[in-house]
Parts: C-alpha cells; sequence; structure tokens
C-alpha cells in the first residue's frame, strides 16, 4: 500500500460537484492536489484548503501540459454529461477528445499514474447483477438518446486505456451509476425538488439504482491511488441493492425540510452492479444512506 502523503495528484474538474469530494478525499490523505479547472475563481474555498488551483480546459494539450507539470499522478475526472444526441459532437469532443488530451499532456509531464472517472452507463445492456467483465458500448454503437452519454463514457474509456498502456501510464477506471452529494445540481438537486414539497409528496418506488454517495466514490480514488492492485483494472463503484423510496425515507428522517408523509408511485426500473471485486481487491465499502444524507446536509448548511 502506497501512502498519498506527500504526493502530488492533480484532478480534472476539481471545482465540480464530484471532483470537490475527491480533491477532499486527497487531502485528508495528506496529498498535495492540484485543481485543473477552466475557472479557477468558481470554488474559492479550494484554496483556503492548500489546493493549487490552475487554469486549463480539456481542448487545450499546452495548458493541460502546464498544469501537470510537478505531478505524480492525474485523476481524470471532468466530462460533459449530456443526454441528448443532439449534442453528439460537442460530448464527444469534451468526453473522448479530452481524454486524449489528457492522457497525451500527463505522459509527456512525466505522470506514470491516473485514475478516470467512468460510468456504469458504458455498459451495453442491464441484465442484473452486472459485473466489470460485461459488454460495454464500443464504435459501433449508435448514438441515441438512450445512451448518448453512455457511449461517450464507453469510448473514452478505451481511448484511456489505449493510451495508458501505449504511454506507460499506470490506469484505474472506476465506473459509479447514479451520484449523489453536496452541491450536485442533476440528481440530487432533482430528488429535493421531490422531498421538500410539504407536507405531502409523491416518490417513485420499486425503483433500484445502486445510488452512490460521492464521498464513496472519491474514497474509491484514493484507495486505487494507494494499492498497487488498482493497476490496469476496472471497478464498479456502487451504492446497496436498495429502493430509491428506502433512499427517500432515509432523507426524510434526515432533512428537517423534506414533506413529513411520502407516498410511494411504483416505477419498476432495476439497475444492479456488483461491487464485489472493488470490495476484495481495495477493501472498499459504501456508507449507509443515513450516514451519507447527514453529510450532504451538513456540508451544505456550512456553506450556505
Amino acid at each position: 500500500m502506497r501512502t498519498l502523503r506527500g504526493r502530488r495528484i492533480a484532478v480534472t474538474g476539481a471545482t465540480g460537484f464530484l471532483g470537490r469530494y475527491i480533491v477532499d478525499a486527497l487531502l485528508s490523505r495528506g496529498a498535495q492536489v492540484i485543481g485543473v479547472v477552466r475557472n479557477p475563481d468558481r470554488v474559492p474555498a479550494l484554496r483556503d484548503k492548500g489546493v493549487d488551483l490552475r487554469r486549463a480546459d480539456l481542448g487545450e494539450p499546452e495548458a493541460l501540459l502546464r498544469s501537470f507539470t510537478g505531478a505524480e499522478a492525474v485523476v481524470s475526472n471532468a466530462a460533459m454529461v449530456s443526454f441528448s444526441p443532439r449534442s453528439w459532437r460537442e460530448t464527444v469532443r469534451t468526453n473522448v477528445e479530452g481524454t486524449e488530451n489528457v492522457f497525451r499532456a500527463a505522459a509527456k509531464a512525466g505522470v506514470a499514474r491516473a485514475v478516470q472517472i467512468s460510468s456504469t452507463s458504458t455498459y451495453r445492456g442491464h441484465q442484473p447483477p452486472v459485473d466489470e467483465s460485461h459488454p460495454q458500448h464500443d464504435a459501433e454503437t449508435s448514438p441515441t438518446r438512450w445512451n448518448a452519454y453512455g457511449l461517450s463514457k464507453a469510448l473514452s474509456e478505451t481511448r484511456a486505456r489505449t493510451l495508458s498502456e501505449e504511454l506507460g501510464i499506470g490506469l484505474t477506471a472506476l465506473r459509479p451509476p447514479g451520484i449523489f452529494g453536496a452541491f450536485d445540481t442533476t440528481f440530487t438537486r432533482a430528488h429535493k425538488r421531490f422531498m421538500h414539497v410539504r407536507p405531502v409528496t409523491l416518490y417513485p418506488a420499486t425503483m433500484r439504482l445502486c445510488l452512490v454517495y460521492a464521498g464513496d466514490v472519491a474514497e474509491a480514488v484514493a484507495l486505487s491511488l494507494e494499492k498497487d492492485a488498482a493497476v490496469g483494472a476496472a471497478y464498479n463503484v456502487a451504492g446497496e441493492d436498495r429502493t430509491t423510496f428506502e433512499f427517500a425515507r432515509a432523507w426524510q428522517r434526515q432533512d428537517p425540510k423534506a414533506a413529513r408523509f411520502v407516498i410511494p408511485v411504483p416505477f419498476p426500473h432495476r439497475r444492479i452492479y456488483s461491487t464485489e471485486k472493488l470490495r476484495r481487491e481495495l477493501g472498499w465499502a459504501p456508507r449507509s444512506y443515513e450516514d451519507a444524507i447527514r453529510e450532504v446536509l451538513a456540508s451544505e448548511a456550512n456553506e450556505s
């Protein structure tokens, strides 16, 4: 096991939702974090924590090279989240060509280790439980409104794997499903719109998505950089197989602003991902919904 204390680790998208959790996980282990971002002024609190913020866009190879200078490892986290095939060219430019720019710049900067944030949406079909050997989308897949994001992430992960082998960079790919956490502008914001309709709200029931807390994804990033077993591996980083209604009830118990009554609405939908490999090889385990939600609410209260 390699300690992260004193190691310089660059994180793309460090001011984003998941990026902030990754930064905190690395700082808590004593790492020196370089935040590679488009707008260094977006989250001033990162500078206060000692993060070295450097300006670069995924489409700027020279800026990325300057930003990675001095880093021992890179966490390739920045990406465009779009589910529309109409924005396909922009999504490819950001998620696929941007990945190539990151890995080529990292190699030129002498970086020998990388972790890429991929997604379980890269899988082609979802017969549960899906493990890491399940087939993924590839260049033969046509983008549709249902798979555009997942396809871009699959192509990105394939490009990262090819380049890491070509350039001598030890790569770990992490594949989370739906992520929740503080300051999330997608799933968590939509969830709170349901939960803050008072005194009664409706919420999807029977849906199973293996929702994962952003802090647990960040923990998987840190473990991947610490443990040699992670080099060359890909891992699902998913939460427990529980219903979204259980998530809503857990939130209701922790959030004083939540509706007093949550009425289940049947919505049969299931996405189950095996995390046995991640647990066995890296010793990872997700927090309970209750513990994670308490952290989310406390984080938001501290910065409100």
